[in-house]
């Protein structure tokens, strides 16, 4: 998941940065674990919002001496939408909602993106609902996922209840991968509701969201997650072999596989027959995958329904693995007992690779009475 993780993560520094979107710039960011790219992200919000300039400070302490509607009329007239949300930053919450609620929904919207990032949770529970899904809604007009990630986990579920029906699916998705407070994603799918879970998923595919769909599988867990996996699989073989296409394309197993591990028998099979799954390309990279992440135990109950053509393909590229490979592979089978699951794929391999599988440390220990 670290990949994708990070690759949200990039996104929101990139923002802060007035760099855009594209994360493409931060590229670096993806090989470092997730954790130290998502602190990196919380100290540039602090270096960029501690460090303004005292002259906010003295506008903060100027708007607490006149009637919020009048602090409002001059932060439209006067700062505009970026230096008004850094005075906000400066205010008490309450101050910074009485004066929020005086201003036209569009120029909150306008102004939620420059808000420090640390603020919001104090200014979001004392808004006023009705504002609150109002500007919630002007956000999601505006395509602004981005910032929508910033907010959504401090909104409460009676809210999140109204503002929910509309927001598109796609937009739903790209929110889902960037929320700030991951562990209220949970909470929120199952307001969602399962038909709405189910046009999100779908969506994936039509709105080519993949990646989006495999990182909001990855952040929740339990049935949540094995829901997920399930409507996945139940797309059409177009649209799941699409799933399967912009996972090669991207290199995404570490996030598919073990949603794949997930399905019963029946749905592993619908994935199986898939024809990217087809390609001695896409196996072999899949294997490469594998071997890089230790995901043997996700990956194997796929290859035992693979077509025969496919699984001799898995089985060349296994048996072309290093000693040190094919060990690590004998090891987490010996530690999950899949071997009945292995035993097969050996004998699809020459007599060469079959004794060296059969002259691994791993394997002896196993075979040992």
């Amino acid at each position: 998941m670290d990949k994708l993780r990070n690759r949200a993560e990039a996104q929101k520094i990139a923002a802060l940065l007035g760099l855009g979107e594209d994360p493409d710039s931060l590229a670096f960011l993806y090989a470092l674990p997730s954790a130290d790219v998502r602190k990196l992200r919380e100290q540039t919000a602090a270096a960029l919002f501690d460090g303004q300039p005292e002259m906010l400070d003295r506008i903060a302490k100027a708007t607490k001496l006149v009637p919020a509607g009048v602090a409002a009329a001059i932060s439209q007239k006067a700062l505009g939408p970026r230096l008004a949300a850094a005075v906000a930053g400066r205010l008490e919450p309450h101050r910074a909602a009485d004066i929020i609620e005086k201003l036209p929904v569009p120029f909150a919207a306008e102004s939620c993106p420059h808000l420090d990032p640390r603020r919001i949770a104090g200014i979001v529970d004392s808004l006023d609902e009705n504002l609150l899904v109002r500007i919630a809604v002007a956000l999601a007009e505006r395509g602004d996922h981005l910032t929508m990630g910033r907010f959504v986990g401090d909104i409460r579920d009676s809210a999140l209840e109204r503002i929910l029906p509309q927001i598109s699916d796609d937009l739903v998705l790209r929110t889902g991968v960037v929320v700030d407070r991951p562990e209220r994603l949970g909470q929120i799918i199952e307001l969602m509701g399962e038909e709405r879970l189910a046009k999100v998923v779908g969506a994936a595919s039509a709105s080519g969201l993949w990646p989006e769909a495999l990182a909001v599988a990855g952040l929740v867990t339990g049935e949540q997650r094995v829901r997920i996996a399930q409507l996945a699989a139940a797309q059409p073989p177009d649209a799941l072999d699409s799933l399967v296409r912009a996972t090669a394309e991207q290199d995404l197993w570490e996030s598919l596989l073990p949603l794949v591990a997930l399905l019963d028998e029946k749905e592993r099979r619908a994935v199986a027959v898939l024809p990217s799954l087809r390609s001695p390309e896409v196996l072999a990279q899949v294997v490469r995958a594998v071997v890089a992440t230790g995901l043997w135990s996700e990956f194997l109950p796929l290859v035992e329904v693979l077509p025969d053509d496919s699984r001799k393909v898995v089985a060349d590229a296994a048996s072309a693995l290093d000693g040190t490979e094919l060990d690590a592979l004998a090891r987490e089978v010996g530690r999950h007992d899949l071997w009945e699951t292995v035993l097969p794929l050996v004998e699809l391999m020459d007599d060469g690779a079959k004794q060296r599988i059969f002259e691994l440390p791993a394997f002896q220990e196993q075979s040992a009475p």
